[in-house]
């Protein structure tokens, strides 16, 4: 039963990715459900993650290769910073990050609900110059933040590197979406080594989700036209809503 419910668990996040985002509401507590430890199961999420990001990435290659000069630094800082991410998770007991959980999945549902409004408000920033006048050590920095979040913890990580490169200036969403893609392919990449060198990564049960994520994503990118995005937004926010009102309950009241 919890290899099934694993591979169900990674259909529909596969599938909520590619439709709306905020699949990792539904891989990373499916995970502990099944008795993975929650700092294990944070780091196998991200491990059934990256195929989905690295297949999305090349998608996008094209408009990638027109902003190659931004690839090197975003990609150092990525690289850095997701490590140092990973690397804090592994040094936070499963007691710790048991009360850490529901308010990163609260910073992350309440990015998922209002990152359309965020990402607007960045983009109006910077196409009134502010952002493109910003430092590039002020950028970087910004980015290394979200890389170390990211890092830690997965969920909402598209959300604010599409806000970070809105305040950097871009405006071509194809190629912010490619540029997004390839950051979390670096953070989520360098987290996973991390993870393994560790042992922090439960291979079988992560490994179910995997192929759970790769199926729903290409089933989902098949049928995208058929299904409203509006409504699967919705159902992941009240969804998203009410699991970390559990996240809360079991964490402080439990």
């Amino acid at each position: 039963m919890n290899e099934l419910l694993l591979l169900v668990a990674g259909l529909v996040a596969g599938a909520i990715n590619t439709l709306a985002g905020g699949g990792s509401f539904v891989l990373f507590p499916a995970l502990v459900l099944v008795g993975v430890p929650p700092v294990i199961a944070n780091a196998s999420n991200t491990y059934a993650s990256l195929p989905g990001y690295a297949s999305g990435a090349f998608g996008f290659r094209s408009e990638i290769a027109r902003h190659r000069d931004k690839l090197i630094p975003y990609s150092i800082v990525a690289l850095i910073f997701g490590y140092l991410g990973a690397e804090l998770l592994l040094r936070v007991s499963n007691e710790t990050f048991v009360l850490v959980v529901p308010w990163l999945m609260l910073f992350a549902v309440v990015l998922f609900a209002f990152g359309g409004r965020l990402n607007v408000a960045v983009r109006r920033l910077a196409g009134e110059g502010r952002g493109r006048h910003a430092g590039a050590i002020l950028l970087l920095a910004l980015l290394a933040a979200i890389s170390l979040y990211g890092g830690f913890f997965n969920a909402g990580l598209g959300v604010l590197l599409l806000a970070f490169l809105a305040l950097a200036g871009m405006t071509d969403i194809h190629a912010m979406n490619g540029l997004k893609l390839w950051i979390s392919v670096v953070v989520a990449a360098v987290g996973v080594i991390r993870f393994a060198l560790s042992g922090a990564i439960d291979w079988y049960h992560g490994s179910i989700a995997l192929v759970g994520v790769t199926i729903g994503g290409y089933v989902a990118a098949r049928l995208a036209k058929r299904i409203p995005t509006g409504l699967i937004r919705a159902l992941v926010i009240v969804y998203g809503l009410g699991l970390t009102a559990w996240f809360f309950w079991s964490a402080y009241f439990g």
